[in-house]
């Protein structure tokens, strides 16, 4: 029997790869997206297909719909989409949690949450466990996204321990690739479109700040992968476990684009992490999930979507 499967945020960067990926391997696929952050271009080539269905929807409000599987990925994920908006962004969260479980429940459906690296906030633990609590502050200007986050985790283990549904939760990485939003304000989109337009590569604080970037590709096999498999409920990371200072990163994207645009450096942002690195033990162990996309690889592909997209 072919599942019939639900993407929350299916339209947005990550959520249309999996939607793509799933329709490819066979799901009725039905993609939910109030188009925020999320754009129709990212699916366009779906619509139409016999097994893809789209629909404009808010998670703030229940939906009614018959499916066997759910990925919730419904979120803006970039600082400076969800510091825009820092009540619909918990809300999304908290709200979209909330009413995607209750779906669960009464379809008795496979859910995953799609949770982030931000809950460990600024890590005292390098590289970060599953089993680390985090460093957050509850009341900064990034914890509506954080702890937003840290409470629809706490609601998907709730609602298994009290009323049986079936999750996975897993905590993504710093993903990047093809239909990235070019005004994310995440740092490889940022540094890739300043290159490209000959505009200065704008690096917050000195640089030395690190972070652990994972191709989309590599993502999404690893979500589909803790999808099928019955062993583990999470939380499980997923992301790339080696580790670039963000300085290697601006003076890699110069490189690949071929750009002279110079270095600024700016003021480091409240709360900003000065480590990301995940521990992926856990992900090698129970998927057999490695990221096989070396960042050079990677990048040429995202050099390449915005080079296309924009005109570059």
């Amino acid at each position: 029997m072919t599942p019939t499967t639900l993407i929350t945020g299916g339209a947005g960067f990550i959520g249309s790869h999996l939607c793509e990926r799933l329709v490819d391997s066979g799901h009725e696929v039905l993609c939910v997206d109030n188009f925020y952050t999320g754009s129709k271009d990212n699916i366009r080539h779906l619509v139409g297909h016999k097994r893809f269905e789209l629909i404009r929807h808010d998670v703030w409000l229940p939906l009614y719909v018959e499916v066997d599987r759910i990925y919730n990925l419904a979120c803006p994920a970039s600082p400076i989409h969800y510091q825009n908006d820092p009540v619909s962004t918990t809300k999304t969260s908290v709200l979209g949690a909330i009413n995607m479980l209750g779906l669960a429940k009464r379809r008795r459906a496979r859910i995953l949450q799609a949770s982030t690296s931000e809950v460990y906030g600024d890590p005292k633990l390098h590289p970060q466990p599953e089993s680390y609590w985090g460093h957050v502050n509850p009341i900064g200007p990034r914890s509506c996204y954080d702890e937003g986050k840290r409470c629809a985790e706490t609601l998907f283990f709730d609602y298994h321990r009290q009323n049986g549904v079936d999750i996975r939760v897993v905590r993504l990485f710093n993903t990047y690739g093809p239909r990235m939003h070019p005004r994310d304000g995440r740092v490889v989109s940022n540094f890739i479109v300043q290159a490209l337009s000959g505009e200065p590569l704008t690096l917050y604080g000195d640089g030395s700040q690190s972070r652990s970037f994972c191709y989309v590709d590599d993502l999404v096999d690893g979500l589909v992968g803790m999808m099928d498999q019955d062993s583990e409920i999470g939380p499980m990371n997923l992301g790339n476990p080696v580790e670039f200072t963000i300085r290697q990163l601006a003076e890699e994207v110069l490189r690949l684009t071929g750009s002279k645009s110079p270095l600024e450096f700016r003021p480091l942002p409240q709360d900003d992490p000065v480590q990301r690195q995940p521990d992926i033990s856990l992900a090698r162990a129970t998927l057999g999930w490695t990221p096989k996309v070396a960042l050079e690889d990677g990048l040429k592909e995202t050099i390449a979507y915005f080079r296309k997209t924009l005109a570059l």
